[in-house]
């Protein structure tokens, strides 16, 4: 199967969206077992690991819903399945390289690329969308 050209347009929005909220199971696994392993019931306790753990966490959890309400959007619009296989994989790669950078202690190359595809992600799905209220067909 050629998934930019055998899929619809849901199942390329389910692909992506499927992949990004694994990505935050594992995400959100990683500040349990930091938390267990630090002995630290609630918050970050203090502790820097736990701190780290739920902060790649977070901003995961800041972008990843937008995209997925984006994806459903578009793919209910019709918006062929390429394009959101695009987008999609533009945001799961942003949020996954950005969450492998930020464990590092210090700044990284690998942080800025995926912020910037997390940005150019989103900020095309919301053009998208902003187009696609006027252009579509009206319905009353």
């Amino acid at each position: 199967m050629d998934i930019l050209t055998d899929m619809t347009h849901g199942q390329a929005a389910a692909l992506w969206s499927g992949l990004m909220i694994l990505l935050m199971v594992v995400l959100g696994a990683r500040v349990a077992v930091a938390r267990r392993g630090n002995k630290v019931v609630l918050g970050d306790g203090g502790n820097a690991e736990v701190l780290l753990a739920s902060r790649i966490f977070g901003n995961a959890a800041e972008y990843i819903p937008a995209g997925i309400g984006a994806l459903a959007v578009l793919a209910m619009l019709g918006m062929p399945a390429y394009v959101l296989h695009g987008l999609g994989a533009a945001l799961f790669l942003g949020r996954l390289v950005h969450a492998v950078s930020l464990s590092e202690k210090r700044p990284t190359a690998g942080r800025v690329i995926g912020m910037g595809l997390t940005w150019l992600s989103l900020g095309l799905a919301g053009l998208m969308l902003i187009v696609h209220a006027f252009a579509g067909p009206a319905h009353g």
